[in-house]
């Protein structure tokens, strides 16, 4: 046995990262807007470093992006083309609320998504939204601190209300928040968050990840009472950890380290906060503000399936060594000597995506959906457009045939597959466009130069192929 007949194949893009159009249909600005490539981009990411608002002395790549708001029915036809039966994206929120804090919405906005979305349903693609993917309104950053104030948790109901409302029959998978487990590595992209100096970081980043759960349990509710066919799913920056060596040290380290990463998920997909996180805020002197109805809502709205983004697996810090570093998806990991690494140096690991399968399965015993996986690659193009990406076939079906492992020797249950960025866009991580995961070459470099046109690359008709078989024939042409 494979993956079940009605196994969702397709791809995922992020609104900043792809849309553009950041000044059109009312659209106001958002913490990603203003994030610039360059060596400021990290410090900002981070919120140690206060940028909100566009200078001149930058470039912001996510102004335009790739321009899929006046590109998205071409985009769509070319993801049918390649057979995808889902396509991930996320909602701009301020498409919806340009402020944040509106009583009503952008009815423009609202068309927008609106339109995309029977767009996708035409040609037989379900869409999975995430409801917010690093993303985050500059009004709301400034008046009321991001998502350290509980007033969010209004706001953030509202946008839910409005786009459950508004999308019934044309959405049903739905995503609360993108790698909610990154608010502890890049504080401003995860949760508009910017440091004062001398202010208890952790104590502020916990404070606002319990407004993040509350509001995605909120959501959740929200969903199946609207339409009791909604599927809801958390989401989280995957990779189980390794240790470096068997000393019980460093086996503990491994431990800690997914614990960290897992500890969003256990609220989400468990409905309580687990003992071992509890013990390290109390121990780090982390003291959550709470109402008696948060562990409620926790508890009685937990997601109905995990999804997760996985790119490499991971090693954890070795206790009292010295150790090399490899780059990863925001946060860097010691070099595991036994992988390759890709040109950004993040390492390639198929057999991890196996081993974070199970970890996740055993550990919640729900569906999984991976909604992220891909190779960042510096891609080469022909005169005509046209990309010999041998290298992301060789990626992509590596993975797939290790996740096809975990279904088919493993039984974890898993519902689907998006490869990230199926067209070229804008990385989060670096905000260079030169960094491309996609099957399609879209003509624009990392200083916003180019003609936008689309071109399919060699592994556009590899995946093509792939979904087709059902994940039966990854043999390259």
């Amino acid at each position: 046995m494979g993956f079940r007949s009605d196994f969702l194949w397709g791809g995922a893009t992020a609104a900043n990262q792809c849309e553009g159009g950041y000044d059109q249909g009312g659209r106001g600005l958002a913490n990603v807007d203003v994030i610039p490539t360059g060596p400021d981009r990290s410090a900002i990411i981070q919120g140690k470093e206060k940028m909100l608002a566009f200078d001149d002395t930058h470039f912001y790549p996510a102004k335009e992006a790739i321009d899929m708001y006046h590109h998205y029915k071409e985009d769509i036809a070319l993801f049918a083309e390649m057979g995808f039966k889902t396509y991930r994206l996320s909602i701009a929120w301020t498409r919806i609320f340009p402020l944040g804090d509106e009583l009503e919405p952008n009815e423009e906005g609202l068309l927008f998504y609106q339109r995309l979305f029977e767009e996708c349903q035409k040609h037989g693609i379900e869409p999975l939204v995430t409801i917010t993917h690093f993303d985050c309104p500059i009004h709301l950053i400034k008046e009321y601190g991001g998502w350290r104030n509980r007033k969010m948790l209004t706001f953030y109901e509202r946008l839910c209300r409005t786009v459950f409302t508004r999308y019934k029959g044309l959405v049903r998978y739905w995503l609360t928040f993108n790698e909610i487990n990154m608010i502890l590595h890049a504080p401003f992209l995860g949760a508009g968050l910017c440091f004062e100096p001398g202010e208890d970081e952790e104590q502020v980043k916990y404070q606002a990840a319990h407004h993040e759960l509350v509001a995605s349990a909120i959501a959740t509710k929200i969903a199946h009472e609207i339409d009791p066919e909604n599927q809801v799913g958390c989401m989280l920056a995957a990779g189980s950890y390794y240790a470096f060596n068997c000393n019980p040290e460093n086996v503990w380290s491994s431990r800690t380290k997914d614990r960290q990463n897992y500890f969003f998920i256990d609220v989400q997909a468990r409905g309580y906060y687990p003992t071992y996180a509890l013990k390290q805020m109390e121990q780090a002197g982390i003291e959550l503000v709470t109402e008696e109805k948060d562990f409620e809502l926790l508890a009685e709205h937990t997601v109905d399936f995990i999804s997760f983004s996985y790119y490499s697996s991971r090693v954890a810090p070795v206790k009292d060594g010295e150790q090399a570093e490899t780059a990863g998806n925001i946060f860097a990991s010691v070099k595991n000597p036994f992988l390759e690494a890709s040109e950004w140096g993040w390492q390639i690991d198929p057999l991890g995506l196996r081993i974070t399968l199970n970890d996740i399965w055993d550990r919640y015993q729900k569906p999984m959906f991976i909604v992220e996986n891909g190779l960042g690659a510096v891609d080469v193009p022909d005169e005509t457009g046209y990309v010999e990406d041998d290298y992301r076939i060789d990626y992509l079906a590596a993975h797939i045939q290790a996740m096809k492992d975990a279904v088919e020797l493993d039984g974890v249950d898993l519902i689907g597959y998006n490869t990230w960025g199926c067209i070229d866009l804008v990385s989060a991580g670096t905000g260079e466009m030169k960094k491309r995961y996609g099957f399609i070459y879209v003509d624009r470099d990392n200083e916003g130069n180019g003609t936008l046109k689309r071109t399919k690359k060699k592994s556009f008709d590899w995946y093509k192929q792939v979904i087709a078989s059902n994940g039966e024939n990854l043999a390259q042409n």
